[in-house]
């Protein structure tokens, strides 16, 4: 699998099972090396390139990446703190022919970071805290080997000086830290280096886009779903949500609301009548709650009656802290898809008696202990259910402005309301999200982002 993510162990584990089947480490070492180097090559465009080298494996590729670029005819520095610790890294030096300085400070245009790869577990000190820092500081176009040498593979913690990468190239597989904040803010561009080795089906992947469809020849609304938004205390954020939802994929979007909303566009229905008659509607297809819900006794029970109708329901916001145990007794949990930011999943797992210290570890815990799909959102999104742990490439940093995450949630709650699938709903409003961010360009309103949404279906139809 191409998009798949491996833990350190699961890429010890794929490599030793490469050299088992007859490919030695030394091999495997040189196809790293040659692909990322092809890379390189081609950004450096003839200038020189810096290549700094550590002492285990990750050198051992700086050494062999060195060695191609040298052959094809570009200026290369090598510079190494230490000495080659590992055979194969030995093995990596002794072929290259160029010299080697152990205490020089890079100089070139291209800077290429082979100082530690992903196994790294304790903090970066002294010389090559030292070349981390210079790079941090200079112009150079930055490129890091497989990950970010100050970073922890399997948590994206930063354990030293962490300088800006202009690319980061993974060697046969990606790593968690290239999904993870805070290392992957660093990280610049991400592509994948083949090294000719099976990459197992880890249950982890990045996130593919979706492949929306057109409505059939003979839909209609309630054949592209009803969706009911259940408003609360607060107006503003279901309407959000509404607008969001109304511009991707339902065919009928209806807010029940015991408030005025006199900026509603007319094409929105508002429900203001009896809420227990409301929500037994038969047609509904999908309710979204908790945007705007409030956190009273009214809106417990609000939640509560949703969630006993065990229709698919996309819960955010404020139900995330009204949402217990004995609720999701009453439902079908297979059903359901949170949203939370991080406060909100630090309040779930204490409500299901989840303890984990990541965030990660905190929504797949969450997952199995509930059978909920968890959409992990933030810079770092993380989407657990069907089976799969997905991540997402970095959205627009614009978006962390009040009202985005409804936006969010009235999108995934359009896209259960037309199919049903929570894990399918969650992905395509991520990727719908993102788009409608780019498109909506710098410093929008969450109003700005709702209106976004329709022109971004396009992309993925």
């Amino acid at each position: 699998m191409t998009d798949a993510i491996l833990t350190v162990e699961q890429m010890r584990a794929a490599e030793r099972a490469a050299m088992a089947a007859g490919t030695d480490g030394w091999e495997l070492m040189q196809r790293a090396g040659r692909g990322a180097a092809e890379w390189v090559a081609r950004i450096a465009a003839g200038r020189p390139v810096s290549v700094l080298c550590g002492p285990g494996n990750n050198g051992g590729d700086g050494y062999v990446i060195a060695e191609t670029l040298r052959r094809g005819g570009l200026g290369v520095e090598v510079i190494a703190p230490l000495a080659p610790r590992t055979e194969t890294a030995q093995i990596a030096r002794d072929h290259y022919a160029g010299d080697v300085a152990s205490d020089a400070m890079p100089r070139q245009a291209i800077t290429v970071d082979c100082l530690f790869g992903y196994g790294l577990t304790r903090a970066v000190e002294g010389q090559f805290a030292e070349l981390l820092e210079k790079i941090a500081a200079s112009d150079c176009y930055n490129i890091a080997i497989d990950v970010p040498s100050a970073v922890e593979s399997d948590s994206g913690a930063v354990l030293g000086p962490l300088p800006h990468y202009d690319l980061t190239l993974a060697l046969g597989a990606w790593k968690l830290a290239h999904g993870l904040m805070p290392a992957m803010a660093a990280m610049g561009a991400r592509r994948l280096v083949p090294i000719g080795i099976d990459i197992p089906d880890t249950g982890m992947q990045f996130a593919s886009p979706p492949q929306l469809r057109a409505p059939s020849p003979d839909a209609h609304k309630y054949r592209r779903g009803l969706l009911a938004v259940v408003a609360g205390a607060m107006p503003g954020a279901p309407l959000l949500s509404a607008e969001a939802a109304m511009r991707s994929g339902a065919g009928y979007v209806k807010l029940l609301s015991e408030c005025a909303h006199p900026d509603a566009p007319a094409e929105l229905v508002i429900e203001q009548d009896n809420f227990a008659q409301a929500i037994s509607d038969e047609r509904i297809a999908a309710f979204l709650v908790g945007p705007g819900l409030g956190r009273d006794g009214a809106a417990r029970d609000r939640l509560a009656a949703v969630l006993e109708r065990g229709l698919p329901t996309m819960i955010d916001a404020d139900a995330l802290h009204l949402f217990d145990s004995a609720m999701l007794a009453k439902t079908d949990p297979a059903k359901l898809c949170v949203t939370p930011h991080e406060g909100e999943l630090a309040k779930l797992c204490d409500s299901f008696g989840v303890g984990a210290d990541c965030k990660l570890d905190r929504s797949r815990r969450l997952h199995d202990v509930t059978g909920m799909t968890v959409l992990a959102k933030g810079p770092d999104t993380i989407l657990v259910g069907d089976g799969m742990t997905s991540f997402f490439e970095r959205g627009s940093s614009w978006l962390s402005v009040a009202g985005t995450g409804d936006v969010l949630a009235g999108i995934a709650a359009s896209r259960l309301a037309l199919h049903g699938s929570p894990a399918r709903a969650a992905n395509e409003a991520v990727w719908l999200h993102h788009e409608a961010a780019r498109r909506a360009g710098p410093a929008f309103t969450a109003g700005e982002l709702a209106h976004a949404v329709a022109p971004a279906m396009g992309v993925f139809l």
